[in-house]
């Protein structure tokens, strides 16, 4: 026999939870017990907002569920921020949360916990009694992980302490078959794509993993056409010689005039905001906008669209691909490859250098560490008026190598981030990109970083 809460612990480690981030109270004490008796490598943070960003970074850059534990009422509220950073950029989370018991109304700790995290976008689960809560994890965990989803699991204390025999491992997450666009979609996109002579593809959040890459690399070669990245998929399309970095604000002069040459843009996984369309003037007129997103909400959420695929990344492109004529130049012309390979890098913009022997300017000091940091890096990123910088003059080895927590635009989560991404590629280099407000805001994760022994560049 074993309780409850400890139970939970062993079970969420056995969902594959390699690493586990929290702050331990009574509250979670044993689900944390669990979740290292079960395996999982316990990261002990010195706030809970950072445990909650330690987490969403590691999830962005291992493509694993991140994993949260929690105390009740204040340990939730502490963490909401980095909560919410999460819940807006889609990051599959499983927060395990103590609770209060049921009756204690007049407990400190006692807060509508489900209505708060709904609130800040999460999804609000629940461990509803002893005889349920495998059932309840695996149901919580399967919205994670095939949603994209951050979760919050509340587990009353009530429940926690109750006696149920241990449980056997869960069966493995089996993710469903990606969403395929239906054929009227493909035939339409054919028919754009055939009939542009300058496309360009900019690649999101949802296009980051190989086989979406790859099969965006196939469809663009196909199809004469460039290639950027929002701002979150950096990384992405390192090594293709048509890749033009980031679309948006930091997009370089050339970039953005080959965007607003395009008569046809594509945003595959990608939402198309003001921030990666500047405000819609990379857009010009006359220019067919497509998006491509597995969320019906999406399309044509921030802007007006021509064409909206309701499809997976992968499948969408490859399905295209086959309405496509092939080697077809278009915008692959050997003079914009030139202009690519002499002006399509920041460092290659001329500037004038502001510095006057007692400052540095801030776009020769970033050239001057990209030099000399190993180009096998994992950059966190904070938010802040100096966030350009480290975005448009560090180079980064692939879309693992960038961690770009911007959903909720926070000050102070970029230290967290970066142990949370160290962990997730322990081959690399951390780079921690923060201005002093930021810093000072998550200096109390320094402890963190000295105790894990991490060579982190800040």
């Amino acid at each position: 026999m074993t309780t409850v809460g400890h139970q939970v612990g062993l079970a969420v480690a056995s969902f594959g939870a390699r690493y586990a981030f929290g702050v331990v109270g009574s509250g979670n004490f044993h689900m944390t017990n669990g979740l290292i008796d079960g395996g999982s490598v316990f990261v002990p943070a010195r706030h809970e907002c950072g445990a909650a960003t330690m987490a969403d970074a590691y999830a962005r850059t291992s493509g694993e569920l991140g994993v949260v534990t929690l105390h009740q009422g204040c340990g939730l509220t502490n963490a909401l921020t980095g909560i919410t950073e999460a819940a807006k950029s889609h990051t599959p989370m499983l927060i395990l949360a103590a609770d209060t018991s049921s009756g204690a109304e007049r407990s400190n700790f006692n807060i509508d916990q489900d209505a708060i995290a709904a609130s800040v976008g999460a999804v609000p689960e629940r461990v509803f009694s002893g005889s349920t809560h495998l059932d309840d994890l695996i149901r919580a965990r399967n919205i994670a992980m095939g949603t994209g989803a951050t979760v919050v699991v509340n587990v009353p204390i009530d429940i926690q302490t109750e006696e149920v025999p241990r449980q056997p491992d869960p069966t493995p997450f089996a993710p469903g078959p990606p969403l395929s666009p239906d054929d009227d979609s493909v035939e339409g996109f054919g028919r754009l794509l055939e009939n542009a002579e300058r496309p360009v593809f900019v690649a999101g959040r949802g296009a980051r993993s190989e086989p979406a890459r790859d099969s965006l690399l196939a469809l663009s070669e196909q199809a004469g056409a460039l290639l950027a990245t929002s701002a979150a998929a950096k990384g992405l399309l390192v090594g293709s010689p048509w890749n033009l970095d980031i679309s948006g604000g930091f997009a370089t002069p050339l970039a953005a005039e080959l965007i607003m040459g395009a008569d046809l843009i594509v945003g595959w996984g990608c939402s198309l905001n003001m921030w990666t369309m500047r405000h819609g003037r990379l857009i010009s007129q006359g220019t067919k906008v497509v998006q491509v997103d597995t969320d019906a909400d999406a399309l044509g959420a921030h802007r007006p669209i021509d064409l909206g695929v309701l499809g997976d990344v992968s499948e969408t492109a490859r399905a295209v691909s086959g309405t496509v004529s092939h080697g077809e130049t278009r915008y692959r012309t050997d003079e914009v490859a030139q202009r690519i390979a002499e002006e399509g890098r920041w460092r290659d913009v001329p500037y004038h250098d502001r510095g006057d022997g007692e400052r540095i300017d801030p776009r020769t000091l970033t050239i001057g560490l990209d030099d000399i940091l190993p180009a096998d890096r994992v950059m966190g990123l904070d938010s802040g008026n100096f966030m350009g910088y480290p975005s448009m003059f560090l180079d980064v080895p692939d879309e693992r190598g960038f961690c770009f927590t911007q959903g909720f635009q926070s000050i102070g989560l970029g230290l967290a981030t970066t142990i949370g991404a160290a962990l997730a590629q322990p081959h690399r280099l951390p780079v921690a990109a923060v201005g002093d407000g930021g810093i000072l805001m998550g200096a109390s994760e320094l402890d963190t970083v000295v105790r894990l022994g991490l060579p982190m560049v800040v």
